[in-house]
This record gives structure tokens, C-alpha cells and sequence, in this order.
């Protein structure tokens, strides 16, 4: 992870000990197309359709707005302090998204859900919404391990209709998740010709980007975009299927918000 990043995530809890509550998030339900790697460290881009939604009721929610999208129940344990158990749809990887995958004749890593649980704290410094979120997310399928997740949020524009918050993350997998994702086994080296690899666990990406949303009628249609660098770390870096280091994202949708 930069130190930057790194820097970021350690400071926030201490400035958000003395801030303000946070307003409470309007419900959003709508979708939109995304630009992302065939995998993080591919080369190549793909489009997708994806669904926007955030929900939070008495106990249970919905969104896609924390880098997944996720639901499950939420408990408030201290003014602006919540934990929570979630169910999150994990990506996979599709060789035909990749021409250098669909070359090696590698295998297809099938979508999956994990299952987890969650810790995180709002708060308003002034007029800045800050978020941290602590998430830990175990694959069901116990042979793709499990990751922890730390997460940045922060408003810094509103106004005319617009605004926009910057986000930093870092993304840890154990050894199990590394060797899903990145593994080389013995059998997958002979079949595709690169070298066997088996990668230990630790950090597995640092990513920064940027959100916003336009309000097309207000309180009721809304433009939402985001743009995210991503930056593979140790625990990825060294795999033969690594072409790049850094990977791009972006999104835009609209929605409907309630």
C-alpha cells in the first residue's frame, strides 16, 4: 500500500473520534454500464452492465456504493457507529475478456458470494462527510479464502446540483484467495506454459478514485459516476498472469432516488 493511502486510513478514526453524525443516505435503485480490467493485472478492458442500489432500513440493506455489491443486516452500536453481516457477490474472471487468458487456454474463474461481517463509522467534520469501513468477506467456497477490506470516504464538493467524494482503499487476501486469483498450479503450468506459482498472502491491492453524483430532477433522477486507479500489491505482483501493475475503472449510471 502507498503511504499515502496507508497514512490516510490510520488518520481518519482520530479525526472522525470528534466530528458530527452523518446525515442519513436516501434510498437509490437504478443501473449503468462499467469499464474494468478482464482481471486486475490484465492488459485489456471490459464493459458491463451493473445495478445501482443503496438501501438502509431499521436492520437491513442493500448497495453497491462500498466497491461490492452486498446486503445483509446492520445493528447501531454507538452514535454513528454500526456492525453488520453481509452476503457480497465476488467477481471471477472470464477468459474470453482477455486475449493473452484465451491464448493460454486458462481456465474461467466462475462468479461466487461470500459471506462476512463489518464495522463502520460516519461522521460530518463541518459540512465533509467522512465514512470508514472495516469489512471482512469470506468466500463460500472455502478453497477462494477470505480478504479484509479498509475503506476511505470522503464528500468534498456540493453544490448546483453536484457532488463528489474521493475514496481510498487497501485490500488484503489470505493465502488461499492470492492462489485462487493469481496461482499457478503444476497442471495449469503444463496445460498454458508459464511458470508454476504459488503466492502467499498479504496485501493484495491499494486503490483511490473518485465519486459524484448530478441530480438530472431534484430529489428524483440522479447521474452517479465514479473513476478508481487500483494498484496490485505483494501478494498478487509476482504472478506469471500479472501484465500491469495498475488498472483502471469507471462508471456511469443513473438512478432513481426515494
Amino acid at each position: 500500500m502507498s503511504r499515502t493511502t496507508l497514512l490516510a486510513l490510520l488518520l481518519a478514526p482520530l479525526f472522525l473520534a470528534n466530528a458530527q453524525p452523518a446525515a442519513p443516505n436516501p434510498t437509490l435503485l437504478g443501473a449503468g454500464v462499467w469499464s474494468r480490467p478482464a482481471y486486475d493485472g490484465a492488459d485489456a478492458q471490459a464493459t458491463t452492465l451493473i445495478p445501482n442500489v443503496r438501501y438502509y432500513g431499521p436492520i437491513a440493506f442493500a448497495r453497491t456504493t462500498m466497491g461490492l455489491l452486498e446486503g445483509g443486516a446492520r445493528w447501531d452500536v454507538a452514535e454513528g457507529l454500526v456492525v453488520g453481516a453481509q452476503a457480497a457477490y465476488e467477481g471471477g474472471r472470464k477468459s474470453s475478456e482477455s486475449a493473452w487468458l484465451a491464448a493460454r487456454q486458462l481456465p474461467d474463474l466462475p462468479a461466487s458470494l461470500s459471506w462476512g461481517a463489518h464495522a463502520e463509522l460516519e461522521r460530518n467534520i463541518g459540512p465533509v462527510p467522512l465514512d470508514v469501513l472495516l469489512r471482512y468477506r469470506q468466500d463460500m467456497d472455502g478453497e477462494r479464502g477470505a480478504q479484509l477490506d479498509l475503506r476511505l470516504t470522503a464528500g468534498v464538493y456540493s453544490g448546483g446540483g453536484l457532488k463528489a467524494g474521493v475514496f481510498v482503499q487497501g485490500t488484503w487476501a489470505d493465502a488461499k484467495a492470492s492462489q485462487y486469483y493469481y496461482g499457478i498450479t503444476p497442471a495449469l503450468a503444463v496445460s498454458s506454459g508459464l511458470p508454476a506459482h504459488a503466492p502467499a498472502g498479504g496485501h493484495l491491492f491499494s486503490a483511490a478514485g473518485l465519486l459524484w453524483s448530478y441530480e438530472l430532477l431534484p430529489q428524483q433522477w440522479l447521474l452517479l459516476g465514479s473513476l478508481e486507479a487500483r494498484r496490485l500489491g505483494a501478494a498478487a505482483l509476482d504472478s506469471p498472469l500479472v501484465q500491469t501493475q495498475a488498472s483502471r475503472y469507471a462508471s456511469l449510471s443513473l438512478v432513481r432516488q426515494f
